[in-house]
């Protein structure tokens, strides 16, 4: 059985549409974000880091169940398992984890923090607001620019690296992102959102939408 310790996040998002276009059988347990005290007792015995979404697989053959934090390091893990979603093609793959890795270490973070100095909204932080809002727009055009003649962001298939920068990009007109400016990368997301896995993953119960992560 897997047990999935998460919230509505964009991160949490990522990980619940992997177990739904696997067809997996999960159980969701919600650390809601906004019970402090209730989220810091449910993640502390599975995550040293406190933060979700965190996996625990207890069919892995093992007196001792497996958990793995992170949420690319669960897509990875899952796609493993189930042998979907990630190419055994090295130039696939490749593409596929590269452009995961690209979404945990910039689309991820610079959203993130543009999210938060919009919501001090404070006039020191005009600095802040410029560097992640120009960041966020660089990237926005970084993935422009690679969907030209792709379908996905690993070429011609669906895989993981979709699943991680699809629930970040739902927020970008939030952000003031004008998809007429990005008009490959907003087709891509209207794809990806009208998957019947997607739509199912988006609609969990119990999981209230937030932006925070």
């Amino acid at each position: 059985m897997l047990d999935l310790l998460t919230w509505g996040t964009p991160n949490g998002h990522k990980v619940h549409i992997m177990l739904e276009e696997c067809n997996a059988v999960y159980r969701i347990h919600p650390a809601d974000l906004n019970d402090k005290p209730g989220f810091a007792a449910l993640l502390a015995p599975h995550s040293v880091n406190g933060k979700i979404p965190v996996l625990i697989d207890s069919d892995v053959g093992s007196d001792q169940p497996l958990t793995v934090f992170e949420s690319g390091a669960i897509l990875i893990y899952l796609a493993e398992k189930y042998q979907r979603f990630l190419s055994q093609q090295p130039v696939e793959r490749s593409a596929a984890l590269q452009w995961l890795m690209f979404q945990m270490s910039a689309v991820g973070p610079m959203m993130g923090q543009f999210s938060h100095f919009r919501g001090r909204a404070k006039p020191d932080d005009a600095y802040a607001l410029e560097r992640f809002g120009g960041e966020v727009r660089r990237i926005h055009a970084v993935m422009e620019q690679h969907l030209q003649n792709k379908t996905y962001f690993a070429g011609g298939a669906y895989s993981i690296a979709d699943m991680a920068i699809f629930p970040w990009l739902r927020l970008s007109e939030k952000f003031g992102i004008p998809w007429a400016d990005f008009p490959r990368l907003h087709d891509w997301l209207q794809r990806i959102q009208a998957r019947p896995a997607v739509q199912r993953a988006l609609a969990l119960p119990s999981l209230s939408p937030t932006t925070r992560t």
